[in-house]
């Protein structure tokens, strides 16, 4: 009897220290559970109250450091630009700043040139990093991307210089040349010849400037608030007019084709102005006696009908290595040919521009002794062909003609 009470009263005591230690567990893990652990600490929460907020709208890449130089926020742009990897500052220089403004509360700054990730290109991205001390723990760090501007700061510096190089030269010809006039006054032919060397640089020079306002005029306004439904074989027989007398000087034939009654939606000055400067570059390099074609015609496309206009000379073509290069402003195959026949290098920039402006692309096809072909691609003016579909007459004076006469061949 006394045995089996013993053997009770052990068991019960037994089973009420299992108890109390699977309550002490419990409880153990539950304080375990609550207290912040070193993830836990890497979170918004550790941001003074409204940071988050001001980084998410901040244009910059955004990057914030813990006293252990590991990232306890960091904007998406930030990863994009390859800054953040595995949850610390991958930038050496950057982490450095970050350590000496944690050490004594300097605001930094510095640009530097990064390696693209991911890439072959040899090209750097140029940043611009910022450091601030964040309460007293934490160090932010501001990255801003000036690759873009560098790039459009260089293309200033260049056009400047070529504006500066291109205007310097007609005008110092005229200088010379007058001064040339002035010592030749007991000289009639001697005078006369001068007077109509300086009559060709003034030309070039007034071509120079006033390509230089088509092309600010282009890359500044929008086609769009002065856009109409235009008429292509307007804009041919134009095109074909203002070089008419240079193919006549060189027995050079135009001929102009294709489908007839084809409109594109646009501004039709700098439609006139694109089109008419491939038209003139076909004829200033083409030989004499030979043949220049204008050809349009209508292509479907995924995003669109496209009217397509092509522009084909028998010419001295052009290198595949030129060709990369031909629409960039004042770039010239052949200096020496382009400045005999008035070129400016600017031409092929403002094709390509009112072309971009428009939806549209331009494109060469070119081989050396052969010729080229350029090809200009609109966008189809489609509420002119719905308009026509429905049998709808038309009253606007832009379309007083319904039928195009046959190709034009002019000599």
């Amino acid at each position: 009897m006394n045995v089996n009470a013993a053997v009770a009263a052990a068991a019960a005591i037994a089973g009420l220290c299992t108890g109390v230690i699977a309550m002490l567990a419990f409880r153990w893990s539950e304080r375990d559970q609550a207290r912040p652990t070193r993830s836990s600490l890497h979170t918004d929460a550790v941001l003074p109250p409204g940071v988050d907020t001001v980084l998410s709208v901040l244009r910059s890449s955004a990057v914030v450091l813990d006293e252990a130089d590991t990232v306890v926020k960091a904007s998406s742009a930030a990863y994009a630009l390859g800054l953040v990897r595995g949850g610390k500052l991958a930038v050496e220089p950057m982490l450095q700043m970050a350590r000496d403004t944690r050490r004594d509360g300097e605001i930094r700054q510095v640009e530097l040139d990064l390696p693209r990730r991911g890439t072959g290109r040899g090209d750097a991205l140029a940043v611009s990093a910022r450091v601030a001390p964040l309460g007293s723990r934490l160090v932010l760090l501001l990255v801003e991307d000036l690759t873009e501007a560098r790039r459009i700061e260089a293309v200033r510096r260049d056009f400047v210089a070529n504006v500066s190089h291109e205007l310097k030269t007609p005008v110092g010809a005229l200088s010379l040349l007058s001064e040339a006039v002035m010592d030749a006054a007991e000289d009639p032919e001697a005078v006369n010849r001068f007077a109509g060397r300086m009559q060709i640089e003034a030309t070039r020079l007034t071509n120079l400037v006033q390509e230089l306002i088509d092309l600010s005029r282009v890359q500044n306004d929008d086609p769009l608030e002065d856009s109409e439904p235009v008429r292509v074989d307007e804009l041919v027989a134009e095109a074909i007019d203002r070089c008419r007398h240079q193919a006549g000087t060189k027995q050079i034939t135009m001929a102009a084709g294709g489908t007839a009654d084809l409109h594109v939606w646009g501004n039709r000055g700098q439609l006139a102005a694109a089109l008419g400067n491939l038209v003139e570059n076909a004829v200033n390099y083409s030989p004499a006696c030979t043949r220049v074609g204008i050809a349009a015609r209508h292509i479907t496309a995924p995003g669109g009908d496209l009217i397509e206009i092509a522009v084909t000379d028998q010419g001295i073509g052009i290198s595949e290595k030129d060709r990369e290069r031909i629409f960039e402003r004042f770039y010239r195959v052949d200096p020496a040919r382009s400045r005999a026949t008035g070129g400016t290098g600017l031409g092929l920039a403002i094709v390509k521009h009112v072309a971009a402006s428009h939806g549209g692309e331009v494109t060469v096809w070119s081989a050396e002794g052969q010729g080229s072909t350029f090809t200009l691609r609109l966008p189809e003016a489609g509420s002119v062909r719905d308009r026509d579909r429905r049998g709808h007459r038309r009253t606007d004076d832009t379309f007083i003609s319904e039928h195009l006469p046959t190709p034009e061949v002019l000599p």
